[in-house]
């Protein structure tokens, strides 16, 4: 699962931007392969600035910056740890998805 994703991020790669937006880029690829990939590409986009558009927690939990919004507003910013502390939509979300043992907290 997941080639569109896949051909998607390599053609953003491929075109070397100084900004990359993955936009629910991850969401089909499952856990494991989200993971693999995003450690992959963390190396490859180390000096890039990246804007990832997610639902899954886990693609987003080791952000510098995490903005969540509910219903069109901005209810938190932060990282994840901050949000998990501060912002209850966060902390619902993430306690929803994955375990505390994986979040943790």
């Amino acid at each position: 699962g997941g080639q569109k994703q896949r051909l998607s991020i390599a053609r953003a790669l491929c075109r070397d931007a100084e900004i990359l937006i993955f936009d629910d880029t991850f969401s089909a690829l499952d856990f494991k392969t989200d993971r693999e990939l995003r450690d992959a590409l963390k190396a490859k986009t180390e000096n890039k600035t990246k804007l990832i558009v997610a639902q899954r927690i886990g693609t987003i939990m080791s952000a510098d910056k995490i903005i969540v919004l509910d219903e069109g507003r901005q209810v938190g910013i932060g990282t994840h740890r901050e949000l998990m502390k501060n912002c209850e939509v966060y902390r619902q979300i993430a306690l929803s998805q994955l375990s505390e043992e994986e979040l943790a907290i």
